[in-house]
């Protein structure tokens, strides 16, 4: 569907909708289109400005809906970090270390967290040794 702006003989001006640029050609030649000011059937179309739409409301809404459910995982995210770091012991790049004298008794069980490399990271995964990553985000000021 497309919509012309028109104008009739009489320069009066009026909107009309058609199924496409034939459709408005055909049934302009046939005298088809009447003004519905004066009821002429000279019809042309009137000079127009492009409709620039800023995007299509399902668009908008899925941007929307995106951005709402990227928040709600950077909060969670957020939270689940403040309270490791509330209530778990920062062992920093002596994480797997710790992480192994835990699991097997050598330490006291407490939860840890701190930084491991990929490869060390690994080597737990291979000895059964349960760990959690946290993504690691910059701060946000609220």
């Amino acid at each position: 569907m497309i919509l012309y702006q028109l104008k009739c003989a009489d320069e009066h001006q009026f909107e009309a909708w058609f199924k496409d640029a034939a459709s408005f050609d055909e049934q302009c030649a046939l005298g088809d289109i009447l003004c519905p000011y004066c009821g002429s059937t000279h019809i042309s179309k009137a000079p127009m400005a492009p409709h620039l739409a800023k995007g299509e409301p399902k668009a908008e809404a899925a941007e929307a809906r995106a951005t709402e459910v990227a928040t709600q995982i950077l909060n969670a995210t957020e939270k689940f970090r403040k309270h490791v770091e509330e209530n778990c012991d920062d062992v920093g790049s002596e994480f797997a270390e710790e992480a192994r004298k835990i699991h097997y008794g050598e330490a006291d069980e407490r939860g840890i967290y701190g930084s491991a490399t990929d490869e060390e990271a690994s080597d737990l995964s291979e000895e059964g040794i349960e760990y959690y990553q946290i993504p690691r985000f910059p701060r946000r000021n609220h």
